[in-house]
């Protein structure tokens, strides 16, 4: 509903945004961040978009997988004991349903797979292994799905961290190339006004590309050890399983 209000207001509004970005300032040169989005040529301009854009998306990722991240690990400490205390009793069912009131949790999803095949293939008459074997396969299947979940938009973070530095030299270049331009067509001018403007799109886009790269890199290296470490409990979660489900056989057929 926020996201449709703000579209809604952006498209009313319209008509005063593009007259806001398609001025030409003929004024001195300033240095705040109107005059210089003003006195930015079209190239310029175009660069300064696309870093806007990449930050708005990586921005995006960031609250997203932070969310995501949070509710797993919240999720996880409330689902862990109250599982192990179900399997501890015997009770399969119970299990799974406590497992599926916690969907967030990655341990949770990789657990109820593991449960859920080895309770199908218990109420058949295969034998005990291939009923182990079959729940292997389930669990491994799921943390394949549950780390391919966690990794979503890591990748996308990590092109925006890696390509925006270069994203903000283009504009530099582009800065540099006006700023001789207008020192050609200004024959005879002196004065740090004929570059200013050519040098100020150099250093903001340059700015802005760092400003876009540097918290894209930083968040994908700290959200990459989350997943890691979410791995590892996945894998401690699997193994604690099987083991458990080979104990139930051997009691099953004692």
């Amino acid at each position: 509903m926020l996201i449709a209000n703000l579209a809604t207001l952006l498209l009313a509004k319209s008509h005063l945004i593009a007259v806001f970005l398609f001025q030409e300032d003929t004024s001195p040169v300033g240095w705040d961040p109107i005059s210089l989005w003003r006195q930015m040529a079209w190239l310029a301009r175009t660069v300064v978009i696309i870093l806007f854009i990449m930050s708005a998306w990586s921005i995006g990722v960031m609250i997203d997988r932070w969310i995501a991240f949070s509710a797993a690990r919240k999720q996880s400490r409330q689902f862990a004991p109250a599982v192990a205390g179900a399997l501890r009793e015997g009770k399969l069912d119970e299990a799974i349903r406590v497992a599926e009131r916690n969907k967030k949790s990655h341990l949770a999803k990789v657990v109820t797979a593991g449960l859920q095949e080895f309770k199908a293939h218990g109420d058949s008459n295969e034998i005990p292994g291939e009923q182990i074997e079959a729940s292997k396969r389930a669990l491994e299947r799921a943390e394949a799905i549950v780390h391919a979940e966690l990794k979503r938009g890591l990748g996308g973070l990590a092109t925006i961290g890696s390509t925006a530095p270069f994203v903000g030299l283009l504009g530099t270049v582009i800065g540099i190339l006006n700023a001789f331009r207008r020192m050609s067509e200004q024959k005879g001018a002196t004065g740090i006004g004929v570059v200013a403007g050519g040098i100020s799109e150099a250093l903001v886009t340059t700015a802005l590309g760092l400003a876009v790269a540097i918290p894209a890199v930083m968040m994908f290296n700290y959200f990459t050890g989350k997943v890691e470490a979410f791995d590892v409990e996945m894998d401690n979660s699997s193994s604690e399983l099987v083991d458990y489900f080979l104990k139930r056989s051997t009691l099953t057929r004692r």
